[in-house]
C-alpha cells in the first residue's frame, strides 16, 4: 500500500503472503511483497470481542482470536459490554503468546476519561464530555465515569456524549460549531435529554439539520419532557417523515410488562418520533425472557416501526 511514496505494511496482506509461502504455493516474492514481509511488526494491537458499527477498522484492530501470523508487542483488549467479559477473559488467554496483554474497557469500569479519536471508536465518532449528573438506577454512565466533566473538543460528526445538554453553554455552542465543519451531517446517537432541551438548543439544531437526534423514554415520568421536546423540535421543522428524531425506549426492566412497554412505544409514535426499543440487561448481562427478546426485535427495526407509525394507532395527533 503506497502513501507519500513509501510502502506501508498491510499486516493482513503480510499474513496472506506468509501463508502462501508456508503452503508451498510461492517460493519467490515480488519486491513489494518482500518489503511487506520485512516490515516491522506493529507495536500494539487493539482487540475487540465483537464488531459493531462503531468499532475501528484500521490495520491495528483485530476482532476475536489471533490470526495465524499476528504479531505485536502489546495487545489491548477492550470490552464494552458486561455480558462480553467472559469472552474478553478467554481472549486474554489466547493472546498471551503474542505479546503483553492488557484487558480493560467500559465493562471493567475503565472509563478512559479522555478521548482519542479513532482509538476505540471509528473515526467520525466523538465524545466531548464524560459522566452524568443524573443517578438513574439502570444506567452505568455515572457509576463508571462519575459526575459530568467536559473534554477538549475534537473533530467528528457522531456525538456519543452521555448527556451533552448538561455541559456548559459555551461547550455546547463549541460542539455545534465543530459539527458545522464536518463533511457529514451531525448525529446525536448518544442522546439528548428532553428535560434539558432549550429554545436556543433547538435553534442551533435547526441550522445543523442533523441526520439523527435521539431522545429517551426510559421511565413513565419521562413522557411529559419527551412530549415537550417533540413539540419544540416539530415547530423547528425537525420532526419529519424521514424520522430524523427518534427515542430510545427502555423496556424489560424489573416490574415492566409487555403491555406497558407497548403503550410507551405507541405514545412515542403518536408524537411523530420513531421509538427504538432498548432491552434492559442487568449488571450480569443476562437477557430477559424470550417474549422480551421478540418484542425488542419487533421494535428495533426502522422498516417495521415505520409501517406501524403509518397505522391509525400511531398517527401523530
Amino acid at each position: 500500500m503506497k502513501r507519500d511514496g513509501s510502502i506501508e505494511a498491510d499486516y493482513k496482506e503480510r499474513a496472506r503472503i506468509k501463508r502462501r509461502a508456508m503452503l508451498g504455493k510461492r517460493i519467490t516474492f515480488t519486491p513489494e511483497e518482500a518489503r511487506v514481509l520485512l516490515a516491522e511488526k506493529p507495536k500494539r494491537l487493539r482487540v475487540f470481542p465483537r464488531r459493531t458499527k462503531a468499532t475501528p477498522d484500521d490495520s491495528g484492530v483485530r476482532i476475536g482470536t489471533p490470526e495465524l501470523f499476528d504479531e505485536a508487542d502489546e495487545i489491548d483488549i477492550s470490552v464494552t459490554f458486561t455480558w462480553d467479559r467472559a469472552e474478553g477473559e478467554a481472549l486474554e488467554k489466547q493472546w498471551r503468546h503474542i505479546g503483553t496483554v492488557q484487558l480493560g474497557g467500559p465493562a471493567y469500569g475503565d472509563s478512559r476519561n479522555g478521548f482519542t479519536p479513532g482509538e476505540y471508536l471509528k473515526p467520525g465518532y466523538v465524545i466531548t464530555s464524560r459522566g452524568c449528573n443524573n443517578r438513574c438506577s439502570f444506567c452505568m454512565a455515572w457509576r463508571r465515569e462519575g459526575t459530568l466533566h467536559e473534554l477538549p473538543i475534537v473533530e467528528g460528526y457522531n456525538v456519543l456524549d452521555n448527556n451533552l445538554l448538561q455541559c456548559s453553554e459555551s461547550h455546547i455552542r463549541a460542539v455545534f460549531a465543530m459539527l458545522r465543519r464536518q463533511p457529514e451531517r451531525a448525529r446525536f446517537t448518544g442522546g439528548l435529554e428532553s428535560a434539558l432541551l432549550l429554545d436556543w438548543h433547538v435553534a442551533e439544531l435547526a441550522t445543523l439539520k442533523p441526520k439523527l437526534i435521539y431522545l429517551a423514554y426510559d421511565e413513565p415520568r419521562d413522557y411529559e419532557p419527551l412530549r415537550k421536546a417533540a413539540e419544540m423540535l416539530d415547530e423547528a421543522g425537525l420532526v419529519t417523515s424521514g424520522h430524523a428524531v427518534r427515542a430510545y425506549v427502555l423496556c424489560g426492566y424489573p416490574d415492566d410488562s409487555i403491555e406497558s412497554a407497548t403503550r410507551r412505544m405507541d405514545e412515542t409514535c403518536a408524537l411523530g418520533i420513531m421509538p427504538m426499543a432498548m432491552l434492559y440487561r442487568g449488571e450480569d448481562g443476562a437477557l430477559p425472557m424470550r417474549d422480551w427478546q421478540r418484542f425488542q426485535r419487533e421494535w428495533a427495526r426502522p422498516s417495521i416501526i415505520g409501517a406501524k407509525m403509518k397505522g391509525v394507532s400511531c398517527e401523530k395527533s
